[in-house]
């Protein structure tokens, strides 16, 4: 069993940069391939980006690219999303979530933390 922590959220003026981390607990994390997701109200959630178990491959969704950047730190057992020139649709909630063993830009993940709000005001 994962649990998963996000942190790092706020609030931010568009063009500024937040970011966000995603603390795991409780399995061997360098197993795990993890994924960022975001919702924000009155929509479905969706891909954000995704990080294989040793960083060897990462997937962005298109509205994120040159954007956001996912990395993973797993001596610290941490996966990170960097986020500048950040805009007002980018506010939402955003989710980490876990899975073994590769990465998919789909909803089809084991482990999901509780969310961080990231609100950015234009």
């Amino acid at each position: 069993q994962v649990q998963l922590v996000e942190s790092g959220g706020g609030l931010v003026q568009a063009g500024g940069s937040l970011r966000l981390s995603c603390a795991a607990s409780g399995g061997t994390f360098s197993r795990y391939s993890v994924g960022w997701f975001r919702q924000a109200p009155g929509k479905e959630r969706e891909f954000v980006a995704a990080i294989s178990k040793h960083s060897g491959s990462t997937n962005y969704a298109d509205s994120v690219k040159g954007r956001f950047t996912i990395s993973r730190d797993n001596a610290k057992n941490t996966v990170y999303l960097q986020m500048n020139s950040l805009k007002s649709e980018d506010t939402a909630v955003y989710y980490c979530a876990a899975r073994r063993p590769v990465l998919t830009t789909t909803l089809e993940y084991d482990y999901w933390g509780q969310g961080t709000q990231v609100t950015v005001s234009s």
